[in-house]
């Protein structure tokens, strides 16, 4: 019955002289994500997309995992005249399976005869007389059929299917994220591609203290993260990072060395960004979740770089942050068994309180910018 899917935007809309540029890119990401789907047509109006297809759900599917979308609905398009809408309204409600309903009507189009009110009261009788066992209930209705008489026809609908809301993919730039095979840093990603951000993930492998399982569980948490980067597809750098970890085993300061390791991370992680025009890293620190993610931790790691460095879980709890990764699916794979060189090299009693005299006086027992020039030669790229 539906060929014609509504999409709406929210934020977008707001953008002012920018609107269309966020709107292009939007309508990019949604050409895309619908590939392999017929599409007889797009084309938008103020605050919305219309989307003539013969597979509306299997597009609905799709369009919820693409950013910058606020709800969809399939809608049944009806000519501008009284007995056409009516007609409409039936088909709508039959198709509803609801008990009670009311009528809600916007009229941008202030040339038809009916005013919103009459409107709404012509149709509520029409489709109670229409479908026996239906009522009104105006306070808690099961469905509300919604009407919007615009220049082009009437839209009649009763479904809305919640979408991801945020930006799209590729809005605001293009940032850097830490991969690790954890639950934060997916959510990390997760949350920053909500922001319009283009992720790319660079994760550091030290086989063979990390195993290739490792790596292997951090390139499908890259797939599931596609899903939502508006291409389907996720950039993944892997840094061959075995050497820095045997340097650091060395550093006469143990308590050090996930700082030390984190300051080379960060390191890496800027150069590869500036030389592939990101303007921003990305982590999943949640302050004072671990001995690395103290301020003053922060603080220590942070002094290598003057890049941005961005943390969307920094005032999250770790409940919070579990609910998201369920949510969006990088749960299940986060918690497999095959630890990162994060978690394989934490010395036994961290420094919670590392300042940047302490890491410089470690950091002169290494060869700091040749191991971070050879960790970059021996980065791999990955298309997930």
């Amino acid at each position: 019955m539906y060929h014609l899917l509504l999409v709406r935007y929210g934020e977008i809309s707001l953008k002012g002289r920018n609107r269309k540029m966020f709107e292009d890119i939007l309508l990019g990401n949604i050409r895309t994500a619908l590939q392999g789907i017929l599409v007889h047509d797009i084309h938008k109006t103020f605050g919305r997309l219309y989307i003539e297809t013969d597979h509306w759900q299997q597009a609905a599917e799709r369009l919820q995992r693409v950013f910058g979308i606020v709800s969809l609905s399939p809608v049944l398009k009806a000519e501008l005249h009284t007995e056409a809408i009516k007609a409409a309204a039936v088909k709508v409600m039959a198709d509803a399976s609801a008990k009670t309903f009311k009528v809600e009507t916007r009229r941008p189009n202030k040339a038809f005869p009916l005013t919103s009110p009459e409107l709404s009261r012509t149709l509520g009788a029409h489709v109670l007389q229409s479908l026996p066992g239906l009522s009104v209930d105006v306070h808690k209705p099961d469905v509300i059929l919604n009407v919007e008489v615009r220049q082009e026809g009437a839209f009649l609908y009763s479904r809305t299917i919640p979408g991801l809301g945020g930006l799209p993919v590729g809005a605001s730039g293009k940032g850097f994220l830490l991969l690790s095979g954890g639950i934060d840093s997916p959510v990390a990603g997760f949350l920053a591609l909500k922001r319009g951000v283009a992720v790319e993930g660079l994760h550091f492998h030290s086989y063979p203290f990390t195993t290739e399982r490792s790596k292997e569980k951090v390139i499908e948490l890259g797939r599931i993260l596609g899903q939502y980067t508006g291409r389907g597809q996720f950039p993944l750098w892997i840094c061959h990072f075995t050497e820095i970890q045997k340097a650091i085993q060395g550093v006469p300061f143990p308590s050090l060395r996930i700082t030390i390791m984190r300051r080379f991370m960060l390191r890496i992680a800027a150069q590869l960004a500036q030389s592939h025009k990101a303007y921003a890293l990305i982590t999943g620190e949640s302050l004072g979740q671990v001995a690395s993610q103290t301020m003053e931790s922060i603080f220590t790691i942070n002094a290598v770089t003057n890049m941005p460095v961005y943390r969307p879980l920094i005032g999250l709890d770790k409940e919070e942050i579990v609910e998201i990764a369920r949510r969006i699916g990088t749960y299940e794979t986060s918690i497999l068994p095959y630890e990162d060189c994060c978690t394989v090299f934490v010395p036994r009693n961290p420094a919670t309180r590392p300042t940047v005299d302490q890491a410089l006086e470690a950091e002169s027992y290494l060869d700091v910018e040749g191991l971070v020039a050879e960790a970059i030669a021996k980065t791999e790229y990955l298309d997930v």
